[in-house]
């Protein structure tokens, strides 16, 4: 039994989404097949893996005619009786197809963040209607988009709807157990604070008001270090913000980190915040942010912005704190605290880890994803 993942979620293109997608690929691994859209520096990662995958001509996939066909002909080249879109919107429109052409006989929608703008929005919402009825399950990664999407689909997909949330290895996400090597290559001392803010650079994930926390940061530990690690649009504004408030000297940008390296990142760190909101009226939530749960599996207190799923990664007070993400003072506020109580913050951390290895794992998520696909 062989499985089609259908997605334009997938390295060389880095996040969130792009890293759970290719855990699940891995967990199903080898008697799986990628399907996606071709990327500069595809080639280099499609060598290292140990399935096929299957580049379009297109940068992204879309579900026409054409992509449609293409879908059809890799599945019964391989031979895949399953599929797994890695983004349920729009490429669970292939559903219908695949079915009825290539003779798929189980196929599961992942959702995540963006679905919630299209179960609120006239026209794509009835799509998202059509794709719940077509596929066999959707999922969703955190019970705050359970909440936005199901209204929108008819009541027996709503029902058989399931959680299928990003997992962390344990292994390989762990506490920093000596001195950091990234902290001395970039010439910070073991006994200065770091706080770590690590994601795509784009207005929703609120490294701006980090920034603007900063100064008051500072003004309680003036040897404090802020490291923000990630690629994205919004990187110039954020230097220049930097520069603006006078602290782009306790600033640090580390774009374009390889994921594989991001446990050196967290290792380097005392402390992780990212104070993500919502935008554009609510069409623009965070679904979760797995950042928050490799964090915390490294050992880290979190700092978590009020906007979707992504409370629910914390146990506010206990493995970390969820703020007002508008709000600079609030958020400087908890990363004072944290950084004035070394062994609160350790404590903190330590209660993390244990949250998320027992409840938050790579393994049970792609035993989810087995068990929703029938292999077992």
């Amino acid at each position: 039994m062989t499985t089609l993942v259908v997605t334009n979620d997938f390295p060389p293109r880095r996040g969130g989404i792009e890293s759970f997608v290719l855990s699940l690929c891995q967990g199903l691994a080898p008697h799986v097949v990628v399907y996606t859209a071709a990327m500069r520096g595809s080639a280099a990662v499609d060598e290292t893996l140990g399935w096929p995958v299957v580049r379009d001509p297109t940068r992204i996939l879309l579900p026409t005619p054409t992509v449609a066909r293409r879908v059809q002909a890799a599945a019964r080249q391989f031979g895949c009786d399953r599929v797994v879109f890695g983004a349920a919107a729009p490429l669970g429109l292939l559903a219908r197809g695949l079915r009825g052409e290539a003779a798929v006989r189980r196929m599961v929608g992942l959702t995540h963040g963006h679905e919630v703008w299209w179960a609120r929005v006239p026209g794509s919402r009835d799509l998202l209607r059509r794709i719940g009825a077509d596929v066999d399950v959707l999922t969703y990664v955190s019970d705050f988009c359970r909440r936005q999407i199901a209204p929108a689909l008819d009541r027996r997909t709503a029902d058989r709807m399931v959680r299928l949330a990003p997992g962390v290895d344990c292994e390989l996400f762990q506490p920093a157990t000596g001195p950091s090597p990234l902290r001395t290559e970039l010439g910070i001392a073991a006994d200065q604070p770091v706080v770590l803010s690590a994601s795509r650079l784009v207005r929703r994930k609120g490294q701006d008001v980090l920034l603007h926390a900063w100064p008051r940061v500072l003004a309680d530990h003036p040897r404090a270090v802020l490291l923000v690690a990630g690629g994205g649009p919004a990187l110039p504004r954020l230097r220049l913000l930097a520069a603006r408030l006078g602290v782009g000297g306790s600033v640090r940008f580390l774009p374009g980190v390889p994921w594989d390296q991001m446990p050196e990142v967290y290792a380097a760190a005392d402390v992780f915040a990212l104070p993500c909101r919502t935008r554009l009226g609510g069409l623009e939530p965070e679904a979760l942010g797995i950042v928050f749960l490799e964090a915390a599996a490294c050992g880290l207190p979190v700092v978590v912005g009020a906007s979707g799923g992504a409370p629910e990664t914390v146990v506010d007070g206990v493995t970390g704190f969820v703020v007002d993400p508008r709000d600079p003072a609030e958020v400087a506020e908890r990363i004072r605290l944290l950084v004035a109580s070394p062994s609160s913050a350790t404590e903190i951390g330590r209660r993390g880890r244990q949250q998320v290895c027992s409840g938050w794992s790579a393994d049970q998520a792609v035993q989810t994803l087995r068990t929703l696909l029938e292999l077992d």
